[in-house]
């Protein structure tokens, strides 16, 4: 079996691998007790990733020494709620586990937020390991330590920064996952060319097809995404400059999802974040900062590989601008009332842009609107 590509997230002494290839579940118990000797741990997983992977892992567990305790939540954007939190913190404890034993998440960004959070605050923070089973986790919500949980108010309002010790992003588990949602995940890997990574992205627009297919290029594309993430996140932990560059897309597509209630049949987090790339530079053009070209070619490319890139691409009805305003103002990307943007001057020239004006968003977000009058 080939060796993994190793990618590191340099924070000094909180240092860890991203170990990214095939076969990890399997090897997951020998590279866990090499970095954690002695620990034992939990494992908090869904029920469809369970169903795929979990014997696996336990199977590659039990080779390192380690006998897992395991939570099993239901699938969805919902468990990322105060009750399940709950239903994770207490399994934790009753599995009598100690501060340095380690909490393990199998499964997409939904698992690795709620689990990362968890792992943050029982006994004031507990070992914490990333085996993400999905592309958008293995690109960017595994990496990086922001962990959380929606408020009824919003998406991922309440969390905590914990960093993993370890993620293991094994790319054959890609194979299982249906092909919208290998799409989602897509649009992530998309944004790191398009945020300061120019050559990145015109290689996926000539390797795409083979990063879909699996095998050497899927793997250099996650590795090189995570090298981008990673980059970011030892220059700005806790995102109080540069890292809110990883947000390009977000500010729309969060509004977005919330505009359809979260609901998955409609739109999911990387189809959010892909209208929201396309919005970003378009609206970028709008505002003569980039030219209307550079849209053209992302809105290309997103088209291409069959991901959503206009408002008009969402089944159903849309509230109107007006609506859509009040849940960007509502995102946490919002700093005492100004509008921050990730807006760009070209491909791989993406910026962060404070005090946007209201009123250039809104006449914007009425230009765009599929049902209402332009």
């Amino acid at each position: 079996m080939s060796e993994p590509v190793i990618v590191e997230v340099g924070l000094g002494e909180r240092a860890y691998d991203i170990l990214i290839g095939p076969g990890l579940l399997a090897r997951a118990g020998t590279e866990l007790s090499r970095r954690l000797p002695g620990t034992r741990a939990a494992v908090v997983t869904d029920q469809n990733v369970a169903a795929a992977h979990l014997e696996t892992l336990k199977a590659g567990l039990e080779k390192g020494g380690i006998q897992p305790a395991i939570i099993t939540l239901p699938a969805g954007e919902k468990t990322k709620s105060f009750a399940h939190l709950e239903e994770v913190v207490d399994g934790v404890l009753a599995a009598k586990l100690e501060r340095g034993d380690v909490v393990i998440a199998l499964g997409g960004g939904v698992i690795g937020d709620l689990t990362g959070f968890a792992a943050g605050i029982v006994r004031r923070g507990m070992n914490f390991v990333q085996i993400p089973t999905s592309l958008l986790a293995q690109v960017d919500s595994s990496v990086g330590g922001k962990t959380g949980i929606n408020s009824p108010r919003g998406k991922n309002l309440v969390g905590v920064f914990h960093q993993p010790k370890l993620v293991l992003a094994d790319t054959e588990v890609l194979d299982t996952l249906p092909i919208r949602e290998f799409r989602a995940g897509y649009a992530e890997l998309a944004k790191y060319g398009l945020i300061d990574r120019p050559d990145f992205f015109a290689w996926l627009e000539g390797n795409w097809t083979k990063v879909f297919v699996g095998g050497a290029e899927r793997a250099e594309a996650i590795a090189e995404a995570c090298r981008a993430k990673a980059d970011v996140v030892a220059r700005d932990e806790f995102e109080t400059g540069d890292r809110a560059l990883l947000n390009l897309g977000h500010t729309f597509g969060h509004a977005l999802e919330g505009a359809t209630q979260y609901d998955g049949a409609r739109l999911v987090h990387g189809e959010g974040v892909a209208i929201g790339m396309a919005l970003a530079h378009r609206f970028s053009a709008r505002l003569n900062l980039a030219s209307p070209d550079d849209a053209a070619r992302v809105e290309a490319h997103l088209h291409a590989v069959g991901l959503p890139w206009r408002m008009s691409d969402i089944p159903g009805e849309l509230p109107d601008a007006e609506a859509l305003l009040g849940f960007i103002t509502q995102d946490k990307k919002v700093s005492r009332g100004a509008l921050t943007f990730i807006l760009t001057r070209g491909i791989g020239q993406a910026f962060i842009a404070k005090d946007v004006p209201a009123s250039e968003v809104l006449s914007f977000l009425k230009e765009n609107h599929p049902g209402q009058p332009k």
